[in-house]
């Protein structure tokens, strides 16, 4: 953030912006993603970045930070990548969501686990190119996936019927789907227990 006031003419007290907001929880993400940040000094980074009044109290947040290297726009650290031939992926216990998700997958799975994810934005977007694998959603409330926009190829979409509450992420998955499917649904409650007493 010291670009931001560099930016500004060098005044620490220049009123931040939105984008100014963005770029500091950006770096915050990409460094807990890196596991320089853990989740609950993250939680509280953000809490404050997101209520900061001037650039220099976003600076100090990430004083200690390496910035987003990419583009000056700053939109290359909003888009994260997944790539997998024959194998499986799995996002959860606290990952950072993305503004943007490319996924190509082959033959494998790929989930994505929103029950304890650190929600930062309020869309993501995921570009799919899945053949013969599964994409699975696992929602909470606040949390509604919307498929529109993505061409099926001798595929189908398994979605219940979302819980009603004030939605916090919505998710629009685009591109293209062969011979696989897209399951959406909340996680599977009690399976431990179930297992306990079988």
């Amino acid at each position: 953030m010291a670009a931001e006031i560099a930016r500004t003419g060098g005044s620490p007290e220049v009123r931040a912006s939105h984008a100014d907001r963005d770029r500091a929880v950006d770096v915050l993400r990409v460094a807990a993603g890196d596991g320089r940040l853990t989740l609950e000094e993250l939680e509280e980074r953000l809490e404050t970045a997101l209520c900061a009044r001037t650039v220099g109290e976003l600076a100090v947040l990430t004083a200690d930070l390496p910035a987003v290297a990419g583009p000056a726009s700053g939109e290359a650290g909003d888009a994260l990548r997944i790539r997998q031939e024959g194998a499986s992926t799995r996002r959860g216990d606290g990952w950072v969501v993305p503004r943007r998700l490319e996924i190509r997958s082959a033959w494998g799975e790929v989930t994505l686990d929103f029950t304890d994810a650190v929600i930062t934005h309020d869309t993501l977007d995921i570009d799919l190119d899945l053949r013969a694998g599964a994409l699975k959603l696992l929602t909470r409330p606040g949390v509604v996936v919307d498929t529109g926009g993505l061409g099926m190829n001798y595929s189908e979409t398994k979605a219940r019927r979302p819980v009603d509450a004030p939605v916090r992420l919505r998710i629009r998955v685009t591109g293209e789907i062969h011979y696989g499917q897209i399951v959406v649904r909340p996680p599977q409650r009690g399976f431990g227990r179930k297992g306990a007493t079988a």
